[in-house]
């Protein structure tokens, strides 16, 4: 009989001190589907990082993919990226 008691005690103070909460988002509140459907109309440039007009960022993207040779890239970190693919390599090889 004192557990009965207990548990309708408990049951009344989770229900007291418990507070409502509402399952749906509100109304104001934009569903993914139309996030997902809006047209992008800024974006950053991938050099510096400033904001751009769709135009400006297709334009840049055209220059950048028509660039005749590649960026170049400090003969010490190369050297560290092949130190690097070269003990993957070994790792792989072997087992320890």
């Amino acid at each position: 009989m004192e557990k009965g008691i207990f548990f309708s005690i408990c049951l009344g103070l989770m229900g007291w001190v418990a507070q409502p909460t509402l399952a749906l988002p509100p109304p104001d509140d934009l569903p993914e589907e139309v996030w997902r459907t809006e047209i992008i109309t800024e974006a950053r440039s991938p050099i510096d990082g400033e904001l751009l007009t769709a135009a400006e960022y297709a334009q840049l993207k055209a220059e950048l993919a028509q660039r005749s040779t590649p960026p170049e890239l400090d003969p010490e970190i190369r050297q560290s990226v092949f130190q690097l693919q070269l003990l993957d390599l070994w790792r792989t090889v072997t087992p320890f």
